[in-house]
């Protein structure tokens, strides 16, 4: 049995982590079953990413994009549980088979427990907006530490346990934060997030995903997400075979990479982003969200019982 995930060009924590979770919680799973494709943490479901044979154990993955794959065929597909009940309807199953995201289980690690607090406010953007915009330095302005989601997954999830706030365009940032029982306050730069797969999993544990709009940092962000930079409006081109490095729009074919800045540069661009960095001041000032104690370990426990049938049924 192997897991399949995401893998991003640039690296995304939150697909990245079914790297090593999957043996913390199915320890020996490699091993056996070979045919076997784990579908686990992320928005997979999609007919486009997933091949279309072969056995396929699905544990919390969600829709979220594009079409489903055929599910019909029950001998190529085991479907124990998935990521809330906005993919459980999608896939025809009653909602209480939409328990959770399974990242929570990683605030169960031996490598994640009793860590100290830093007394940082932090900031998580989407991977898109790390790898077009200028965050870094509006986090400096605005009294946020930045955190990168491409980072190796074990050290940003370090730092997402020992923040006192969280900030999150990232949907993963804020599943993580909620998990370790840190606050969190939702944003959103543009309408590329995916607001499905965002109330999906703040259903599970019952609280409401309702983001802060930040406006893009810069013109190269605006052109990644189809989003509006002081005053023009640039179209995304969502081609599902495009180069993920790459988006082309209108005819211009920009590559998501960091120019050799000069310091005029840089104080251009910090002005242009003073847009972003207020709005961003203001969206931490919020008022925060965290899901109820109870409310978590039971839908925790929920997936555990999963967990436990799978063992019987595969190690």
């Amino acid at each position: 049995m192997k897991p399949y995930y995401w893998e991003s060009a640039h690296g995304n924590f939150g697909d990245d982590l079914n790297l090593w979770l999957w043996d913390f919680l199915l320890p020996g799973f490699r091993d056996v079953h070979q045919e076997t494709l784990l579908v686990g943490v992320g928005t997979v479901l999609n007919k486009t990413l997933l091949p279309p044979t072969g056995h396929k154990l699905v544990i919390g993955s969600g829709f979220g994009y594009g079409s489903l794959p055929d599910l019909s065929d029950r001998s190529q597909w085991d479907i124990r549980c998935v990521r809330g009940p906005l993919t459980a309807e999608k896939v025809g199953l009653p909602p209480e088979k939409g328990i959770i995201d399974p990242a929570v289980m990683v605030t169960e690690m031996p490598a994640f427990k009793n860590l100290k607090k830093t007394n940082r406010r932090t900031f998580i953007p989407h991977w898109e907006s790390a790898a077009a915009g200028v965050w870094s330095g509006i986090c400096k302005t605005v009294g946020l530490s930045y955190l990168d989601p491409r980072g190796e997954a074990i050290e940003v999830i370090r730092e997402i346990a020992q923040s006192e706030l969280i900030v999150a365009e990232s949907m993963h940032g804020a599943i993580l934060a909620d998990a370790f029982r840190v606050p969190w306050i939702a944003v959103s730069t543009s309408r590329s997030i995916n607001s499905f797969k965002w109330n999906d999993w703040a259903r599970t544990v019952g609280v409401t995903y309702a983001p802060k709009h930040v406006p893009v940092s810069t013109r190269a962000e605006a052109i990644a997400k189809g989003a509006r930079f002081w005053g023009v409006e640039f179209e995304r081109n969502d081609d599902p075979n495009e180069d993920p490095n790459k988006r082309e729009i209108a005819g211009e074919t920009m590559t998501i990479a960091a120019p050799r800045q000069t310091s005029l540069r840089v104080m251009a661009k910090q002005a242009l982003a003073m847009p972003s960095a207020l709005a961003l001041w203001q969206a931490s000032k919020a008022t925060p969200q965290l899901s109820s104690d109870s409310v978590l370990a039971s839908r925790k426990q929920q997936f555990m019982d999963v967990i436990e049938g799978v063992r019987r049924d595969y190690l």
